[in-house]
């Protein structure tokens, strides 16, 4: 049994909720998201809250019920409040800049590495350290760790890219005799 799926979603003041053939659709002051729903878990809309219940014959519906209500708090939180992460840039010559909607980051190599921004994300850059924003919690999370990936922190000095607060576990080296 979830936890989180036998707790209806509360919709705040400012946000609608409109289901139509399981797809959920929420408007709220930032945005509006909108996203498919298999037909295991059932939802509903009633008293400014969305309530979410599992077909009791399914095992499938029981195990998707609170990745459903997770997905749908996400979605109520992000069309009022916004996702945000920051990442970090460490090592000498290395920098990031925008260049329209495309990231242009400098981390060593022999060439720049561009991103180009998924549609709804915002990206800022500060001296070191770049801040995505947006209201799609999945879209923002991908982009952020495709942006980790082009230089992970190597264990030695730590210099990548890095989570603002990530803990990099650092290898000792080489000894001198």
């Amino acid at each position: 049994m979830s936890r989180l799926g036998k707790q209806p979603i509360a919709l705040p003041s400012g946000v609608e909720a409109t289901l139509a053939d399981k797809n959920l659709t929420v408007k709220g002051p930032k945005g509006t998201l909108s996203r498919d729903f298999r037909d295991d878990v059932e939802l509903k809309i009633e008293d400014n809250s969305v309530v979410l219940t599992p077909d009791p014959t399914s095992d499938l519906s029981k195990a998707l019920w609170g990745t459903y209500a997770s997905h749908v708090n996400n979605m109520v939180h992000g069309v009022t409040e916004g996702f945000e992460k920051k990442l970090e840039i460490e090592g000498v010559g290395y920098r990031a800049e925008m260049k329209g909607r495309t990231l242009v980051l400098n981390v060593g190599f022999s060439h720049p590495v561009e991103l180009e921004l998924p549609e709804g994300l915002e990206v800022t850059v500060e001296k070191n350290v770049i801040t995505v924003t947006g209201i799609d919690k999945e879209s923002l999370g991908q982009f952020a760790a495709n942006i980790r990936k082009v230089k992970k922190p190597e264990p030695y000095k730590g210099k990548g890219i890095h989570y603002v607060g990530e803990y990099i576990i650092r290898k000792q080296g080489k000894k001198a005799v």
